[in-house]
């Protein structure tokens, strides 16, 4: 019997990246408990917001958990953005933005950003506008840093609001052809990373 579980997991948009809700309103969220019968004391590397999508691995060992949230590790994020970005938005991202994390000013660290076709991507349960709301266009974003909205916030930051947000990639880790709402068990999620 294995000593630990490891899961990659396609989250769908509308549900928490939890297993348990405390307070009132409970009953009114979706739990990734509703996807798989995971393992006992399984917890998610990470969190992905309520409306984001996309890969989020899971696992029962906390030691692996805390080296994947580590900078070592990148995270892809394919953003649908309000409006077409441009070339000085996506060096404005590159090199770093303002954002507000709990209630104070941050500087986000550089990353990689650039401008992507439309991805071939599984359509949203929830509708996101159309095009009579005007033009959208499409960014990936690459960081090594992961804090609370970091994206939105960025993409709001340089004048282009997020409308969907996929992380795509962990590393050498991506979704590949999932499916929203499949899991996947593996024997291990990343040899040691020196």
């Amino acid at each position: 019997m294995p000593k630990h579980h490891h899961y990659i997991v396609f989250k769908p948009q509308g549900f928490l990246s939890q297993f348990i809700v405390n307070g009132k309103r409970k009953k009114k969220h979706k739990m990734l408990g509703e996807l798989f019968d995971f393992a006992p004391n399984t917890m998610a590397i990470g969190r992905l917001d309520e409306d984001s999508e996309g890969l989020l691995l899971l696992t029962t060992d906390g030691k692996v958990s805390f080296e994947i949230l580590s900078a070592k590790y990148e995270k892809e994020y394919w953003v649908q953005v309000d409006g077409l970005v441009d070339n000085k938005a996506i060096e404005q991202l590159k090199k770093g933005v303002e954002i507000g994390i709990n209630g104070k000013k941050y500087f986000t660290k550089p990353c990689k950003a650039k401008k992507i076709t439309t991805p071939d991507l599984p359509a949203r349960t929830k509708k996101i506008r159309d095009s009579r709301h005007g033009p959208t266009s499409w960014v990936s974003i690459t960081l090594r840093e992961g804090k609370f909205r970091q994206v939105r916030k960025m993409t709001a930051a340089v004048g282009f609001p997020t409308l969907r947000l996929i992380r795509i990639r962990i590393d050498t880790i991506y979704l590949n052809n999932m499916q929203p709402g499949d899991v996947l068990p593996v024997n291990t999620l990343f040899t040691n990373k020196d």
